[in-house]
């Protein structure tokens, strides 16, 4: 069964936020087939939006983790997650 991994930041991404920050964070899921982020500056709009992302790339397990930027712009993860689909 393939996994992913929605990761929901919270806040308003840095204006130095780049593309190789977002690779680094999915880097911290290895146990996810795919990792799709949320933050202002990403081409997900929502949730649902990167949700029906992994379904139509084949994922059958999918989790949303909550996170936030802190105050020096690095993303922290709140420990909140919601299956949003599988076993």
């Amino acid at each position: 069964m393939k996994s992913g991994v929605i990761i929901y930041v919270a806040g308003n991404a840095p204006e130095n936020w780049t593309e190789d920050d977002e690779a680094h964070i999915k880097s911290t899921e290895p146990e996810a087939d795919l990792v799709e982020i949320i933050t202002t500056n990403t081409g997900h709009f929502d949730v649902l939006d990167a949700w029906r992302d992994l379904l139509s790339r084949g994922m059958s397990l999918i989790t949303c983790k909550m996170a936030i930027f802190n105050e020096s712009g690095e993303i922290k993860m709140t420990g909140q997650e919601l299956r949003l689909c599988g076993l």
